[in-house]
């Protein structure tokens, strides 16, 4: 036994120290993994922002919110106030509330602040999905049901499913890829672990892309993973002709007026491939301008920059693929279905989220400094909406 285990430790070894991804993951972030502050650490492209500024106006402070009661799920019989559910974990970093295109709450916890920059995670995917918008309002892409290959026809010499992998599978995580989000360090998981560490750490993505499998037919199976969201970012850089960040300032941060530049992760400076599936970092504020956006179906202050077709399909109510469409969330999937004032909302690790209610005409954004054990975010502001619609 003792011979064993000494055998298998070895193994263990020697495969971490073959996996360059895995040690340059813990050589950056350590056990625990990247936190909101990590981009400080990485390689990044600058998301530019412009001269003229959008700043939302400091409306009447929403006093209910620290004395209102929410089911605390899912643990629906303990119920807290809608303010001790984010410090009770002490994780929360910033919460801001808009309502009716005014701050109504505002509140920031350690050394974070309005001003400060934190990665948002898999929220970059929603902006990844929305740049996917653009890009075929842009004409760049002819339309989602193209197989990717049309834009990457260098996969054609791959497995035939890569030309019926279609943009609209990898909006919808229905990729068929092997591929999967783990991030435990264990025997089973190892292959995969070492696929996402390559994905976040590795140099080159378009080379990872290319040595990827098929575990199933492409739009057969829904399955979250975020080389999707990597390889859909890849083929609007191709479609455009134009960095990911160059275009994200372009089409988005500029005419948003957002008040902060924002930054991507890359690959490495010699093959520039941005992290459109996690590597995003901005100020709370300028992330909720994305929600206003959405909140008007892809008008601002009267310009249009996205479709309001690709609004309504990020939108709709819809139970299949467990409630995630377009790279968006829909609150049924968290069982609650309420059409009446039903919100969506993009998620991170770290439970960074942004909601948005059109029914209720409100944004919330949540920046979380490490994941949040029972408390499930997006739910308690599906809750306080019910709650705001009571009041009224």
């Amino acid at each position: 036994m003792k011979q064993i285990i000494i055998t298998a430790t070895l193994a263990f070894c020697a495969f971490l120290l073959s996996s360059c991804s895995i040690v340059r993951g813990l050589r950056t972030d350590g056990k625990y993994g990247p936190n909101i502050f990590s981009f400080e650490k990485r390689e990044v492209d600058t998301i530019a922002n412009g001269d003229e500024v959008f700043r939302f106006p400091v409306g009447k402070r929403a006093d209910w919110i620290d004395t209102t009661h929410f089911a605390n799920t899912p643990h629906p019989c303990e119920y807290m106030t809608f303010l001790e559910a984010f410090t009770k974990e002490s994780t929360t970093q910033g919460l801001l509330v808009i309502h009716n295109d005014s701050i109504v709450y505002e509140r920031y916890w350690g050394d974070f602040s309005a001003d400060r920059m934190a990665t948002i995670f898999s929220v970059s995917k929603s902006i990844t999905s929305l740049m996917c918008g653009i890009a075929v309002d842009d004409g760049y892409i002819r339309s989602i049901d193209d197989p990717v290959t049309d834009y990457l026809p260098e996969l054609k010499k791959k497995d035939s499913r890569w030309q019926r992998l279609t943009i609209r599978h990898l909006l919808d995580m229905r990729s068929g890829l092997d591929f999967d989000d783990t991030y435990d360090l264990n025997w089973k998981e190892l292959r995969y672990l070492n696929a996402m560490a390559k994905l976040n750490y590795g140099h080159n993505i378009q080379k990872q892309i290319q040595g990827l499998k098929f575990r199933c037919e492409p739009g057969t199976q829904f399955r979250y993973e975020s080389m999707t969201a990597a390889i859909l970012g890849v083929v609007i850089e191709r479609a455009s002709g134009k960095r990911f960040a160059d275009y994200l300032s372009e089409r988005v941060w500029k005419p948003l007026g957002m008040e902060h530049p924002a930054v991507i992760n890359i690959d490495s400076r010699k093959h520039d491939n941005a992290h459109a599936f996690g590597g995003i970092s901005t100020t709370i504020h300028d992330l909720a301008k994305i929600g206003r956006l959405y909140l008007n179906e892809g008008m601002w202050d009267g310009k249009r920059i996205v479709s309001e077709e690709w609004i309504r399909q990020t939108a709709d109510c819809d139970t299949s693929y467990y409630g995630y469409h377009f790279n968006w969330y829909n609150i049924n999937y968290e069982g609650y279905i309420r059409p009446e004032y039903s919100g969506y909302y993009a998620l991170g690790i770290c439970e960074q989220v942004l909601y948005v209610n059109p029914y209720k005409n409100l944004v919330i954004v949540r920046i979380g400094r490490h994941n949040n054990g029972n408390t499930r975010i997006p739910v308690l502001f599906e809750q306080m909406s019910g709650a705001w619609q009571k009041e009224e």
